[in-house]
């Protein structure tokens, strides 16, 4: 049986979300200027510092943006009642018991969207982003396996990378290294992507997709980092979407869309399957269960879409696919029943 929040809950975490993405554009410096790069449409801030012009990326062009950018002067006025209705609405959350992060986590993801990582294209996988589906579906989620991690994991394309044209403010060694990380070796490459914490074991590791055979290092040079890159992950990466991390008076970060993570999951249950992330397969798959369980009451369409949209791919995605299906037939049956 899947536990919901309350509606008052679920609308307290869209109502922070709404003022967190209306605290962007409340602090552009100077005038939005729209930009086509590769066929696409992103916004950038256009400002003077001096006698220097300085260009900073808001986002890519979307009505709900325009929307905001076209009401600057009323977002800037309102920005003190803003920030004291997101401790208030921070207070319902927290009461309503939705899952919140440690202040290690916390502080680092602040110190990243800072430096501008989710602005510029970085989107938190893995069960950091799983665990941020609580407020987007309004689902609770019980201490489990299911829920935990020390680990986070930062994925961007690196196509859009280079088209955006910018680099994070503040390298992300120096981010890191402000938080007693240190670079991890890589027995494949002298380029580093991941890092430990040397008091707790945190790993931090980046990821991009793949398009070729091989799975080598990638650049991606608008976070300043280089990442492995895996097949399938262009599929998680599509379209991604705002969500709060739950660290004081809310962190926006950028996690995938939720019908292509429990899909994700289902394939990659299967590549990790008999290997030496055998413990991570089984919680792929519980993930997957779970959000495909929740989306087929909630976004039946969209889980539908997601689902051909992987079944389309190739006889590669539809193998594993079958294969993960094959060990769980309810889930299954609800797949094929949509």
């Amino acid at each position: 049986m899947i536990e919901r929040h309350s509606p008052i809950a679920h609308s307290a975490y869209i109502d922070l979300k709404r003022s967190l993405m209306d605290e962007v554009v409340s602090n552009l410096r100077g005038t939005p200027t729209k930009e086509i790069r590769n066929g696409r449409a992103y916004w950038y801030d256009i400002y003077r510092v001096g006698s220097d012009v300085r260009k900073k990326y808001i986002g890519e062009d979307t009505l709900e943006l325009q929307t905001r950018m076209g009401k600057i002067k009323q977002l800037r006025e309102e920005a003190d009642e803003r920030r004291q209705g997101r401790m208030r609405l921070v207070r319902i959350l927290r009461a309503e018991g939705f899952l919140s992060i440690d202040a290690t986590t916390g502080s680092l993801l602040t110190a990243m969207s800072g430096a501008g990582v989710f602005r510029l294209g970085g989107t938190i996988v893995g069960t950091h982003a799983f665990r941020l589906y609580e407020g987007e579906l309004g689902v609770r989620y019980s201490f489990d396996q299911m829920a935990q991690t020390g680990d986070i994991d930062i994925a961007s394309f690196e196509a859009l990378s280079l088209a955006l044209n910018e680099t994070v403010e503040t390298p992300l060694n120096k981010v890191l290294a402000d938080f007693s990380f240190t670079a991890a070796p890589s027995l494949n490459s002298h380029h580093t992507w991941r890092w430990r914490q040397t008091r707790n074991e945190m790993l931090v590791e980046f990821l991009t997709p793949s398009f070729r055979e091989e799975e080598g290092i990638r650049p991606l040079a608008a976070l300043g980092v280089h990442a492995q890159s895996l097949h399938y992950l262009n599929y998680l990466l599509a379209e991604p979407i705002q969500a709060v991390a739950l660290y004081r008076s809310g962190v926006l970060v950028q996690i995938p869309r939720p019908e292509r993570f429990a899909i994700h999951k289902l394939i990659v249950s299967d590549r990790r399957r008999g290997g030496p992330d055998g413990l991570k397969s089984v919680k792929d798959a519980m993930q997957a269960e779970f959000l495909v369980r929740v989306l087929a009451e909630d976004r039946p369409d969209e889980l539908k879409e997601a689902y051909e949209d992987a079944l389309q791919s190739g006889p590669r995605w539809q193998a594993r696919l079958e294969r993960s299906l094959e060990r769980l037939p309810e889930c299954a049956e609800i797949l094929k029943g949509i």
